[in-house]
Protein backbone atom coordinates (compact mmCIF):
# COMPACT_ATOMS: atom_id res chain seq x y z
CA UNK A 1 0.00 0.00 0.00
CA UNK A 2 1.11 3.55 -0.70
CA UNK A 3 -0.48 6.18 1.11
CA UNK A 4 0.54 9.85 -0.61
CA UNK A 5 -1.90 11.73 1.61
CA UNK A 6 -5.44 12.39 2.91
CA UNK A 7 -8.63 13.24 0.75
CA UNK A 8 -11.41 13.90 2.54
CA UNK A 9 -13.21 13.83 6.40
CA UNK A 10 -16.57 13.38 6.38
CA UNK A 11 -18.64 14.61 9.33
CA UNK A 12 -22.55 14.66 10.09
CA UNK A 13 -24.11 17.28 11.58
CA UNK A 14 -26.99 17.30 13.47
CA UNK A 15 -28.45 20.69 11.60
CA UNK A 16 -26.86 20.82 8.44
CA UNK A 17 -27.53 24.45 8.01
CA UNK A 18 -26.08 25.31 11.43
CA UNK A 19 -22.87 23.20 10.21
CA UNK A 20 -22.62 24.51 7.09
CA UNK A 21 -22.33 28.31 8.16
CA UNK A 22 -20.32 27.23 10.79
CA UNK A 23 -17.98 25.41 8.27
CA UNK A 24 -18.22 28.21 5.18
CA UNK A 25 -18.58 31.32 7.42
CA UNK A 26 -16.30 31.10 10.45
CA UNK A 27 -14.32 28.88 9.30
CA UNK A 28 -14.12 30.73 5.55
CA UNK A 29 -13.94 27.13 4.03
CA UNK A 30 -14.86 26.96 -0.06
CA UNK A 31 -17.60 25.65 -1.14
CA UNK A 32 -16.27 22.78 -3.91
CA UNK A 33 -19.95 21.07 -4.34
CA UNK A 34 -23.35 20.69 -2.69
CA UNK A 35 -25.82 18.15 -3.66
CA UNK A 36 -28.99 16.62 -1.84
CA UNK A 37 -29.38 13.03 -2.07
CA UNK A 38 -33.34 12.96 -2.30
CA UNK A 39 -32.97 8.80 -2.18
CA UNK A 40 -31.31 9.40 0.94
CA UNK A 41 -33.02 12.56 2.26
CA UNK A 42 -29.25 13.81 3.39
CA UNK A 43 -27.22 16.79 1.42
CA UNK A 44 -23.89 16.25 1.20
CA UNK A 45 -21.41 19.44 1.35
CA UNK A 46 -17.72 19.14 -0.28
CA UNK A 47 -15.50 21.79 1.19
CA UNK A 48 -11.88 22.63 0.26
CA UNK A 49 -9.66 22.72 3.44
CA UNK A 50 -6.12 22.95 1.45
CA UNK A 51 -5.20 21.55 -2.06
CA UNK A 52 -6.61 18.19 -2.33
CA UNK A 53 -8.10 18.10 1.41
CA UNK A 54 -11.87 18.15 1.79
CA UNK A 55 -14.34 18.08 4.21
CA UNK A 56 -17.79 16.04 3.34
CA UNK A 57 -20.45 17.76 5.34
CA UNK A 58 -23.61 15.36 5.47
CA UNK A 59 -26.93 15.35 6.98
CA UNK A 60 -28.65 12.66 7.43
CA UNK A 61 -32.31 12.10 9.31
CA UNK A 62 -32.23 11.49 13.17
CA UNK A 63 -28.44 10.76 13.23
CA UNK A 64 -27.55 9.01 16.04
CA UNK A 65 -25.49 11.26 18.89
CA UNK A 66 -21.88 10.26 19.32
CA UNK A 67 -19.74 10.56 22.16
CA UNK A 68 -16.57 12.46 21.65
CA UNK A 69 -15.84 13.50 25.17
CA UNK A 70 -13.78 12.17 27.52
CA UNK A 71 -11.46 10.38 25.32
CA UNK A 72 -14.01 8.42 23.83
CA UNK A 73 -12.69 5.88 21.54
CA UNK A 74 -12.15 6.41 18.15
CA UNK A 75 -11.44 9.20 15.79
CA UNK A 76 -10.18 11.82 18.62
CA UNK A 77 -10.27 15.22 17.11
CA UNK A 78 -9.89 17.08 13.37
CA UNK A 79 -6.79 19.67 13.27
CA UNK A 80 -6.21 22.53 11.31
CA UNK A 81 -2.96 24.07 10.16
CA UNK A 82 -2.96 27.73 10.96
CA UNK A 83 0.20 30.52 9.95
CA UNK A 84 -0.94 32.57 13.25
CA UNK A 85 -3.18 30.94 16.04
CA UNK A 86 -3.94 34.47 17.69
CA UNK A 87 -5.58 35.86 14.32
CA UNK A 88 -7.87 32.35 14.10
CA UNK A 89 -8.76 32.75 17.59
CA UNK A 90 -9.77 35.92 17.39
CA UNK A 91 -11.79 35.44 14.40
CA UNK A 92 -13.51 32.28 16.75
CA UNK A 93 -14.19 34.89 19.28
CA UNK A 94 -15.37 36.93 16.60
CA UNK A 95 -18.42 34.63 16.02
CA UNK A 96 -18.67 33.54 19.87
CA UNK A 97 -16.55 30.63 19.44
CA UNK A 98 -14.65 30.14 22.81
CA UNK A 99 -11.45 28.40 22.19
CA UNK A 100 -9.22 26.88 25.19
CA UNK A 101 -6.13 28.18 26.22
CA UNK A 102 -2.88 28.20 23.89
CA UNK A 103 -0.98 25.25 24.53
CA UNK A 104 2.59 24.03 23.55
CA UNK A 105 3.47 20.80 22.01
CA UNK A 106 6.30 19.62 24.57
CA UNK A 107 7.87 17.91 21.05
CA UNK A 108 7.58 20.02 18.67
CA UNK A 109 7.55 23.44 20.54
CA UNK A 110 4.56 24.36 18.14
CA UNK A 111 1.45 25.89 19.37
CA UNK A 112 -2.06 24.70 19.22
CA UNK A 113 -5.74 24.62 20.88
CA UNK A 114 -9.13 23.18 21.03
CA UNK A 115 -12.61 24.56 20.25
CA UNK A 116 -15.76 22.79 19.14
CA UNK A 117 -17.81 22.67 15.90
CA UNK A 118 -21.43 23.03 16.31
CA UNK A 119 -22.59 19.37 17.12
CA UNK A 120 -19.37 19.37 19.55
CA UNK A 121 -16.63 17.57 16.92
CA UNK A 122 -13.11 18.75 18.63
CA UNK A 123 -11.48 20.85 16.52
CA UNK A 124 -7.49 21.99 16.80
CA UNK A 125 -5.78 24.81 15.60
CA UNK A 126 -2.38 24.11 15.16
CA UNK A 127 0.29 26.59 14.15
CA UNK A 128 2.79 26.42 11.87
Amino acid sequence: MEISGIHHIAIIASDYERSKRFYTKVLDLEILAEVYRSERDSWKLDLRVSDGVQIELFSFPSPPPRVSRPEACGLRHLAFVVPDIERAIARLRDNSIEAEAVRTDEYTGKRFTFFADPDGLPLELYEV
